[in-house]
């Protein structure tokens, strides 16, 4: 009997065979389309998944300023951030990121649905965000990706 064909293969960093896919964001529920994009920077989708490693793919996401939330989640949501002094809590709707910078309202969800260590820190520099439908990736060829066939 064989016993080398029962072994499993854990992918690393330098055998994972990452692939670019483009998504547009238009018309997308932020956080259904925050959470099936974290699942594929990850590597979720790939058979030889590996929990400690960057196997997952690079994703450009365009249209980011166009995305959607449902019922008043927009203006009535509030997001934390805290500077570290005595009275330095800071609350921002994400109505008003998405004045200040139309991309950081993606970065904050996918940043969410990631590990919170150093391999997330890792795999959210896998993803480019764009606020307009023009991005610098094109010499990548990436696949366009419909995130309503995925599960």
């Amino acid at each position: 009997m064989d016993t080398l064909s029962y072994k499993t293969l854990s992918a690393n960093k330098e055998t994972a065979e990452k692939k670019w896919f483009v998504i547009d964001a238009e018309g997308q529920i932020l956080g259904r389309m925050a959470s099936k994009v974290a699942k594929i920077l990850r590597g979720k989708y790939k058979t030889n998944f590996t929990p400690h490693a960057d196997c997952g793919d690079n994703v450009i996401i365009i249209n980011a300023g166009k995305i959607v939330m449902t019922g008043d989640k927009m203006s009535d949501r509030e997001i934390f951030s805290y500077t570290g002094h005595p009275g330095g809590q800071k609350r921002i709707s994400p109505s008003e990121m998405l004045v200040k910078d139309e991309t950081s309202v993606v970065r904050h969800a996918l940043k969410g649905m990631l590990p919170k260590n150093k391999l997330g820190a890792a795999i959210l520099k896998n993803c480019y965000i764009y606020k307009g439908a023009e991005h610098d990736q094109e010499a990548q060829k990436p696949k366009a990706l419909n995130l309503n066939d995925l599960r």
